[in-house]
């Protein structure tokens, strides 16, 4: 366990608390790691979790499927980002999404209840986990805001043009990677893939982006 905690150093969730409460932490809190293989499915839409799982390394995609068997990208999980904490910590029970690996990738299991109630020692750090998993929680719901700011746009290039310009403004660049390929970018913009590689293809003709693969470069203002 020891060698993950470099990496747990860096999640939000950790954040204030000593590296030498780490092995008394993780041990009150029953954490437990486990690996996926690449296309491997962590929890499928509908199971019922009772843990918050910590990405350690690799990536996941939590995805939505409708009825007619369309998936959707709800968004992206990588170190040292957590999944299903609000399912948990709402009572829910049953994620509402699948959490799919999209290399291999390791998780850390969290048992919620151990991060909201104090043991019987009164260990020192319970506090500031339930003021980060707070803290958290508000920052997602802001970045969920975000996307639906991007997909209640009209068209396939509002979409787009929305994604992408609140990337650049996130990375304070012009020149940025999207963390998606072509189909994963139109499945988190609930978007065709065609419509998207042919909108694309027409704002580089246009001078307004460059790209290669997943690196985008901003070139000029679009006009919607």
């Amino acid at each position: 366990m020891k060698n993950i905690f470099p990496i747990l150093r860096t999640s939000p969730l950790f954040a204030g608390i000593g590296g030498d409460d780490f092995a008394a932490m993780l041990s009150c809190l029953g954490a437990a790691t486990r690996t996926y293989a690449s296309r491997e499915t962590v929890c499928f839409e509908g199971d019922t979790v009772t843990e918050i799982g910590l990405v350690v390394s690799g990536r996941l995609h939590l995805v939505k499927t409708d009825i007619w068997g369309n998936s959707s990208i709800i968004t992206e999980v990588t170190p040292p980002l957590m999944f299903a904490e609000e399912v948990v910590c709402a009572g829910i029970g049953r994620i509402p999404v699948s959490v799919i690996a999209k290399e291999e990738t390791e998780v850390l299991f969290i048992d919620c209840k151990r991060i909201v109630t104090s043991c019987s020692s009164a260990c020192a750090f319970h506090s500031k986990l339930i003021r980060n998993m707070l803290t958290i929680m508000a920052q997602k719901n802001l970045l969920m805001s975000a996307k639906m700011e991007h997909i209640t746009k009209r068209t396939t290039k509002e979409k787009l043009l929305s994604y992408l310009t609140e990337q650049a403004r996130q990375k304070s660049c012009k020149a940025f990677d999207i963390p998606y390929n072509r189909q994963e970018l139109a499945d988190y913009l609930s978007v065709e893939r065609s419509a998207l590689s042919s909108e694309m293809s027409k704002l580089k003709q246009s001078g307004i982006i460059n790209y290669k693969k997943n690196h985008i470069e901003m070139l000029r203002e679009a006009e919607l």
